[in-house]
Protein backbone atom coordinates (compact mmCIF):
# COMPACT_ATOMS: atom_id res chain seq x y z
CA UNK A 1 0.00 0.00 0.00
CA UNK A 2 1.49 3.36 -0.97
CA UNK A 3 1.06 6.67 0.84
CA UNK A 4 -1.72 7.72 -1.53
CA UNK A 5 -3.85 4.76 -0.41
CA UNK A 6 -3.39 5.47 3.32
CA UNK A 7 -6.25 7.15 5.18
CA UNK A 8 -5.58 10.88 5.43
CA UNK A 9 -5.09 10.83 9.21
CA UNK A 10 -2.31 8.23 8.90
CA UNK A 11 -0.11 10.30 6.57
CA UNK A 12 2.65 11.73 8.79
CA UNK A 13 4.26 15.00 7.74
CA UNK A 14 7.19 16.67 9.47
CA UNK A 15 7.53 20.44 9.59
CA UNK A 16 11.02 21.50 10.83
CA UNK A 17 11.80 24.87 12.43
CA UNK A 18 14.55 26.53 10.38
CA UNK A 19 15.93 28.20 13.52
CA UNK A 20 16.25 25.37 16.06
CA UNK A 21 15.50 22.33 13.85
CA UNK A 22 12.70 21.12 16.13
CA UNK A 23 10.02 19.29 14.10
CA UNK A 24 6.22 19.35 14.31
CA UNK A 25 3.50 17.12 12.84
CA UNK A 26 1.29 20.11 11.96
CA UNK A 27 2.16 23.29 10.10
CA UNK A 28 0.02 25.28 12.54
CA UNK A 29 2.12 23.93 15.42
CA UNK A 30 5.29 25.07 13.65
CA UNK A 31 3.81 28.53 13.08
CA UNK A 32 2.92 28.83 16.76
CA UNK A 33 6.35 27.54 17.82
CA UNK A 34 8.19 30.12 15.71
CA UNK A 35 6.74 32.86 17.89
CA UNK A 36 9.07 31.63 20.62
CA UNK A 37 11.97 32.84 18.46
CA UNK A 38 10.37 35.99 17.06
CA UNK A 39 8.57 37.15 20.20
CA UNK A 40 5.45 37.68 18.11
CA UNK A 41 2.17 37.79 20.05
CA UNK A 42 -0.55 38.35 17.43
CA UNK A 43 -3.58 37.71 19.63
CA UNK A 44 -4.07 40.23 22.43
CA UNK A 45 -7.02 40.98 24.66
CA UNK A 46 -7.99 44.66 24.37
CA UNK A 47 -8.69 44.76 28.11
CA UNK A 48 -5.78 42.93 29.71
CA UNK A 49 -3.35 42.58 26.80
CA UNK A 50 -3.71 38.82 26.91
CA UNK A 51 -1.69 38.43 30.10
CA UNK A 52 -4.13 36.87 32.53
CA UNK A 53 -1.76 34.87 34.74
CA UNK A 54 0.01 36.93 37.38
CA UNK A 55 2.89 35.98 39.66
CA UNK A 56 1.79 36.53 43.26
CA UNK A 57 5.39 37.15 44.34
CA UNK A 58 6.71 39.75 41.90
CA UNK A 59 3.57 40.73 39.98
CA UNK A 60 4.89 39.76 36.57
CA UNK A 61 2.18 38.71 34.09
CA UNK A 62 2.03 35.90 31.54
CA UNK A 63 -0.24 34.96 28.66
CA UNK A 64 -0.23 31.24 29.50
CA UNK A 65 -0.35 29.30 32.76
CA UNK A 66 2.61 27.16 31.70
CA UNK A 67 4.77 30.28 31.40
CA UNK A 68 3.77 31.34 34.91
CA UNK A 69 4.70 27.91 36.27
CA UNK A 70 8.06 28.04 34.49
CA UNK A 71 8.66 31.54 35.86
CA UNK A 72 7.99 30.39 39.43
CA UNK A 73 10.31 27.44 39.02
CA UNK A 74 13.13 29.40 37.40
CA UNK A 75 13.02 32.65 39.38
CA UNK A 76 11.45 32.11 42.79
CA UNK A 77 11.93 28.46 43.73
CA UNK A 78 15.68 28.40 43.24
CA UNK A 79 15.37 24.79 42.08
CA UNK A 80 17.84 23.91 39.32
CA UNK A 81 17.41 20.21 38.58
CA UNK A 82 19.36 20.12 35.32
CA UNK A 83 23.08 19.70 36.01
CA UNK A 84 25.95 19.86 33.54
CA UNK A 85 27.96 16.62 33.70
CA UNK A 86 31.12 18.49 32.69
CA UNK A 87 31.31 21.42 35.14
CA UNK A 88 28.42 20.66 37.57
CA UNK A 89 26.71 23.99 36.85
CA UNK A 90 22.94 23.70 37.35
CA UNK A 91 20.01 25.09 35.38
CA UNK A 92 16.29 25.43 36.00
CA UNK A 93 15.26 24.42 32.46
CA UNK A 94 16.74 21.81 30.15
CA UNK A 95 16.90 24.30 27.26
CA UNK A 96 19.44 26.38 29.19
CA UNK A 97 21.49 23.28 29.99
CA UNK A 98 21.61 22.26 26.33
CA UNK A 99 22.73 25.75 25.28
CA UNK A 100 25.37 25.71 28.03
CA UNK A 101 26.78 22.38 26.82
CA UNK A 102 27.39 23.91 23.41
CA UNK A 103 29.92 26.25 25.07
CA UNK A 104 31.93 23.29 26.37
CA UNK A 105 32.04 21.69 22.95
CA UNK A 106 32.76 24.98 21.22
CA UNK A 107 29.55 24.58 19.23
CA UNK A 108 27.52 27.49 17.95
CA UNK A 109 24.78 25.87 15.84
CA UNK A 110 22.56 28.94 15.49
CA UNK A 111 23.69 31.22 12.66
CA UNK A 112 22.57 34.70 11.70
CA UNK A 113 21.68 34.68 8.00
CA UNK A 114 22.45 38.40 7.78
CA UNK A 115 25.99 38.68 9.15
CA UNK A 116 26.98 35.05 9.68
CA UNK A 117 27.61 35.38 13.40
CA UNK A 118 26.94 32.19 15.37
CA UNK A 119 25.41 31.51 18.79
CA UNK A 120 25.03 28.66 21.27
CA UNK A 121 21.26 29.12 21.67
CA UNK A 122 18.25 30.07 19.58
CA UNK A 123 17.28 32.74 22.12
CA UNK A 124 20.67 34.43 21.77
CA UNK A 125 20.27 34.41 17.99
CA UNK A 126 16.78 35.93 18.24
CA UNK A 127 18.10 38.72 20.47
CA UNK A 128 21.01 39.32 18.09
CA UNK A 129 18.74 39.61 15.04
CA UNK A 130 17.15 42.68 16.58
CA UNK A 131 20.44 44.51 15.94
CA UNK A 132 19.78 44.13 12.22
CA UNK A 133 16.02 44.65 12.30
CA UNK A 134 16.07 47.54 14.77
CA UNK A 135 13.24 45.85 16.66
CA UNK A 136 12.83 47.00 20.28
CA UNK A 137 9.92 45.01 21.70
CA UNK A 138 10.50 45.83 25.37
CA UNK A 139 9.02 49.19 26.39
CA UNK A 140 9.32 51.14 29.63
CA UNK A 141 5.84 51.81 31.02
CA UNK A 142 7.12 54.96 32.77
CA UNK A 143 9.00 56.91 30.09
CA UNK A 144 8.30 54.92 26.92
CA UNK A 145 11.93 54.12 26.16
CA UNK A 146 12.31 50.84 24.29
CA UNK A 147 14.93 48.10 24.32
CA UNK A 148 15.93 45.18 22.13
CA UNK A 149 16.44 42.84 25.09
CA UNK A 150 14.44 42.22 28.25
CA UNK A 151 17.52 42.67 30.43
CA UNK A 152 18.04 46.17 29.03
CA UNK A 153 14.53 47.11 30.17
CA UNK A 154 15.03 45.49 33.58
CA UNK A 155 18.25 47.44 34.12
CA UNK A 156 16.66 50.67 32.86
CA UNK A 157 13.70 50.38 35.25
CA UNK A 158 16.11 50.79 38.16
CA UNK A 159 16.54 54.41 37.03
CA UNK A 160 12.89 54.97 37.91
CA UNK A 161 12.66 52.73 40.98
CA UNK A 162 16.05 53.56 42.49
CA UNK A 163 16.60 49.84 43.00
CA UNK A 164 20.21 48.74 43.49
CA UNK A 165 20.06 44.95 43.74
CA UNK A 166 23.79 44.34 44.13
CA UNK A 167 25.28 45.43 47.44
CA UNK A 168 28.61 45.30 49.22
CA UNK A 169 28.12 43.32 52.44
CA UNK A 170 30.16 45.96 54.25
CA UNK A 171 28.82 49.31 53.05
CA UNK A 172 26.27 48.72 50.24
CA UNK A 173 28.56 49.39 47.29
CA UNK A 174 30.00 46.68 45.07
CA UNK A 175 32.63 45.05 42.84
CA UNK A 176 35.67 47.32 42.41
CA UNK A 177 34.56 49.29 45.48
CA UNK A 178 34.81 46.19 47.68
CA UNK A 179 38.53 46.09 46.95
CA UNK A 180 38.85 49.15 49.19
CA UNK A 181 37.79 46.90 52.07
CA UNK A 182 39.68 43.77 50.99
CA UNK A 183 42.82 45.41 49.64
CA UNK A 184 42.60 43.17 46.60
CA UNK A 185 44.60 44.51 43.63
CA UNK A 186 44.29 41.99 40.80
CA UNK A 187 45.77 44.09 37.98
CA UNK A 188 49.57 44.11 37.70
CA UNK A 189 51.68 46.44 35.56
CA UNK A 190 54.13 44.20 33.73
CA UNK A 191 56.68 47.01 33.49
CA UNK A 192 56.91 48.36 37.06
CA UNK A 193 55.25 45.45 39.00
CA UNK A 194 52.78 47.75 40.78
CA UNK A 195 49.31 46.29 41.46
CA UNK A 196 46.00 48.12 41.01
CA UNK A 197 42.44 47.55 42.19
CA UNK A 198 40.81 48.74 38.96
CA UNK A 199 41.64 47.82 35.39
CA UNK A 200 41.32 51.46 34.30
CA UNK A 201 43.99 52.42 36.86
CA UNK A 202 46.17 49.64 35.54
CA UNK A 203 45.64 50.79 31.94
CA UNK A 204 46.48 54.42 32.76
CA UNK A 205 49.57 53.35 34.70
CA UNK A 206 50.69 51.05 31.92
CA UNK A 207 50.52 53.92 29.44
CA UNK A 208 52.59 56.12 31.77
CA UNK A 209 55.12 53.34 32.37
CA UNK A 210 55.42 52.68 28.66
CA UNK A 211 56.20 56.36 28.05
CA UNK A 212 58.83 56.41 30.81
CA UNK A 213 60.24 53.11 29.57
CA UNK A 214 60.54 54.47 26.03
CA UNK A 215 62.24 57.67 27.25
CA UNK A 216 64.69 55.71 29.42
CA UNK A 217 65.44 53.29 26.58
CA UNK A 218 66.13 56.19 24.22
CA UNK A 219 68.57 57.72 26.73
CA UNK A 220 70.40 54.42 27.13
CA UNK A 221 70.59 53.96 23.36
CA UNK A 222 72.10 57.43 22.95
CA UNK A 223 74.74 56.65 25.60
CA UNK A 224 76.00 53.71 23.59
CA UNK A 225 75.90 55.29 20.14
Amino acid sequence: MNSEELPKEEVILSYPCNICQKTFPLKSSLTKHKRVHTGEKPHNCETCGGKTYHCDICGKSFSQRTYLIMHHRRIHSGVKPYRCDICDKSFSVVRSLNAHKHSHRGEKPYHCNTCGKSFTSGRALTAHKRIHSGERPYHCSVCGKSFSQRYGLTRHMRVHTGEKPYHCNICAHLTSHRRIHTGDKPYECDICDIYFGKNVQHTDSLSACEKEYQIASAKIDRQYL
